[in-house]
């Protein structure tokens, strides 16, 4: 049988033969055997899964992901780990396709042998790109930073405040076109001296309030400064969270060879009650802590109210990505159902229109994700329009996302029209580096669009295609959830743990093949 990078080019063929070129992602997966017809459908029992089933799960989305639509990647999974394989063109989409992975239930780890073939480029190329990303990006332009290139390989070195603000440095180095790797050297400056209790209850309050982890069982005990997690997930996903998490201020290392994954977590009616964050007072203080841990916000001090669950944001900060991040620290929050942005975004360094205007058609150039697309820059009183066309919501997003890093910029007016709506992206909100990346604000408009056009499925494969979706998300527990499809139309009931759960379960839906979804499902 041949490989998906082999078989790539007979699917696209034949996805030019059907004449529809929005249908191209799904046509491409149904002939590598990957639609629900074909066996990628999820298993009758939850307990279990075989190696093959996760593969095809893994193929589906990693092949139905715009950003990774030109990248040949290859499954292989053995005892529910999965090695990547192939060919990417640009280290983000490498990084991205190991994260995917990581989301499928199932799976236990990710190995990354992606061979990487970004373009060529100097090293002193590759340096200035990175200085400028640096320095573009309004969370780290003061970050005493310097960067070395060695072919392709990029290392920092340098001193920052937090690890956070040094995972935000790596991931903004990422991104530049051209880089094959990111080394850090950098050096995280150590504030006096912290308990280990006082490092435990933060990084214990950290996993209690997250709604990525709210039905994880973990616990964090520590011993001078090294932070040993212990516990059970119900992915890879969310062990990698965990992992993250954990890195808060003085904290020496993690060690998390404790912490297991179990796909079915309920199954043995584990519960964290630590998560049953129920008054308003409780939600505030959540919501301020987790601005602490984001390094785009924690400096800025928003305003937070809290009323019946839904957090009101006030106050000033002096760019839009940091009004963005904050919307979603709090809406990735136990207990938040609703978010009320009335952040005011007030530069600290106000820029010509002209400098705004060339700062971030640079920056769309620098991107591997949307450099090759003719997007056009006007700036009007520090409001910025893109105007152009790109070829999915992803890169639409990724332009929007990038423009509003730049120091000055007040608004982003994203008129960039697609043109294959069909192509989807899939979220990856789990990771920390979410607030880092694009601010998916076309979800709805995407989702609607996207399966609009595909017209060939009954409401029977609609419905086996949803319930497979909400099966292999770590963030849905399908047992509990019934889907009905009529005229392609579904209607989610059941009952659901959390809002989380319940937003989850509609975007499963609508990634399902739903046209339109009601859920009345009950959270509880």
């Amino acid at each position: 049988m041949p490989t998906n990078a082999q078989a790539l080019p007979r699917c696209e063929s034949a996805s030019r033969h059907w004449g529809r070129q929005s249908t191209r992602a799904l046509l491409v997966a149904a002939c590598l055997g990957l639609a629900s017809v074909t066996g990628w459908a999820a298993p009758r029992e939850q307990q279990k899964m075989t190696d093959q089933q996760i593969a095809r799960a893994v193929d589906h989305t990693l092949l139905t992901d715009s950003a990774l639509l030109y990248d040949q990647i290859d499954t292989e999974v053995t005892e529910g780990i999965v090695t990547l394989s192939g060919t990417a063109y640009r280290l983000m989409a490498k990084d991205r396709a190991a994260r995917i992975a990581q989301s499928i239930r199932g799976v236990r780890g990710v190995v990354n042998t992606i061979f990487l073939k970004t373009p060529l480029m100097s090293d002193d190329t590759v340096r200035q790109e990175v200085e400028s990303a640096l320095l573009y990006d309004a969370a780290t332009d003061s970050y005493e930073l310097t960067p070395a290139v060695t072919d392709g390989i990029v290392t920092l070195r340098g001193t920052v405040q937090s690890y956070l603000e040094k995972q935000l440095a790596v991931h903004v180095a990422k991104g530049v076109r051209g880089v094959q790797e990111v080394r850090d050297s950098i050096t995280v400056r150590t504030i006096g001296k912290r308990p280990d209790s006082e490092i435990a209850a933060e990084v214990n309050r950290a996993f209690a309030t997250s709604v990525w982890l709210a039905t994880s069982i973990i616990a964090a005990d520590v011993k001078a400064g090294v932070v040993t997690l212990t516990g059970t997930v119900n992915s890879a996903a969310l062990h990698s969270r965990a992992s993250q998490l954990a890195w808060t201020a003085n904290v020496r290392s993690v060690d998390v060879s404790g912490l297991k994954i179990d796909p079915w977590p309920r199954a043995s009616d584990q519960s964290n009650e630590t998560t049953a964050t129920k008054e308003d007072s409780e939600i505030k203080e959540a919501v301020k802590a987790a601005f602490l841990y984001d390094p785009r916000v924690f400096s800025l001090s928003p305003a937070v109210d809290v009323e019946h669950g839904v957090v009101t944001l006030t106050g000033v900060v002096d760019n839009l990505k940091a009004k963005r991040a904050a919307e979603q620290d709090a809406k990735n929050t136990v207990g938040v159902w609703r978010v009320k942005n009335l952040l005011k975004v007030r530069p600290a360094k106000p820029l010509s229109d002209d400098l705004l205007q060339q700062g971030v058609t640079l920056a769309l150039l620098r991107d591997p994700f949307v450099d090759s697309y003719q997007i056009t820059v006007k700036a009007t009183n520090a409001v910025v329009t893109l105007t152009g066309t790109v070829p999915s919501y992803f890169q639409k997003a990724q332009a929007e996302d990038i423009a509003s890093r730049a120091n000055g910029v007040l608004s982003v007016r994203n008129n960039l029209a697609v043109s294959d709506p069909a192509l989807v992206y899939h979220d990856l909100g789990y990771d920390p580096d979410w607030a880092y990346g694009p601010f998916y604000s076309y979800w709805d408009q995407a989702r609607s669009s996207y399966y609009s056009t595909w017209p060939y499925l009954s409401d029977a494969e609609v419905r086996d295609d949803i319930e497979t979706e909400m099966f292999w998300s770590p963030w849905v527990n399908s047992a509990d959830i019934t889907v009905e499809v009529a005229n392609g139309v579904a209607t989610l009931t059941g009952t659901a743990g959390s809002w989380f759960e319940y937003s989850k379960a509609t975007e499963s839906a609508y990634q399902g093949g739903a046209s339109r979804v009601y859920n009345r499902i009950v959270v509880k």
